[in-house]
């Protein structure tokens, strides 16, 4: 979607042949794209990503700040494993922070830009057996806010949208479980899981001039989940 509106893309990923394969798909279509091997949990390599970026196209106008990851279990909150809560929070919030902490000091210097941060339903409500990832998308809702209401007199927006369930490499072990998946499209309002370019577009809206008095947004892609 963004290559559709014009854009130059820098793919960050810590897994280089999926943020490769991207940049290839990008290509592809006649569009121009650079990959920045990153782990958002560092610093050290986020202020790298956002280096790079500057270098290489001079600006950054948009940030899309995605990185997540689920925690691969699902335990009670007091049976929840110490060493997997600081995983997910590391990358989910803190990596959310860290991108900002970089993205927001260069888009001061030209005066402006838009950051679009990923929460998730699980970030509006609760979740059984989920705790690290519901906290840490409850983080990032809240994080959003907060820098929308401190930049928004400098010409910086920064919203996050809150996708339900939809079908990526992170939800299909259970979507493939035909079981598990009726039980999920059961308590979908619209009666489906949602795909990636469904998000993709939300994004692309709020980074987009269209959402000029949009700041501080959560936007939920869901599907009705959170509405019921």
């Amino acid at each position: 979607m963004p290559l559709r509106e014009g854009a130059k893309l820098v793919v960050a990923d810590m897994h280089e042949d999926g943020g490769q394969q991207t940049v290839h798909l990008i290509m592809e279509k006649g569009g121009e794209a650079i990959f920045v091997k990153t782990d958002v949990s560092k610093a050290v390599e986020v202020q790298a990503l956002i280096s790079k970026t500057v270098e290489t196209y001079g600006r950054l106008d948009c940030a899309h700040n995605n990185a997540g990851i689920s925690g691969g279990l699902s335990a009670r909150t007091a049976e929840y494993p110490e060493e997997t809560w600081h995983q997910v929070i590391a990358v989910n919030l803190t990596g959310v922070w860290l991108c900002m902490k970089y993205e927001i000091p260069q888009m001061l210097s030209q005066g402006s830009g838009a950051i679009v941060n990923t929460a998730s339903a699980a970030g509006l409500i609760g979740g059984r057996g989920l705790a690290a990832y519901v906290a840490s998308k409850h983080g990032v809702v809240g994080l959003t806010k907060t820098a929308a209401l401190e930049y928004a007199q400098q010409g910086i927006r920064v919203n996050c949208v809150c996708p339900g369930v939809i079908q990526t490499p992170m939800t299909e072990r259970g979507l493939n479980d035909p079981e598990l998946r009726a039980r999920i499209i059961a308590t979908e309002p619209i009666g489906r899981v949602g795909t990636p370019e469904e998000v993709a577009e939300a994004v692309v809206w709020l980074c987009s001039e269209a959402a000029s008095f949009v700041t501080g947004h959560t936007m939920t892609v869901d599907g009705g989940y959170v509405a019921q």
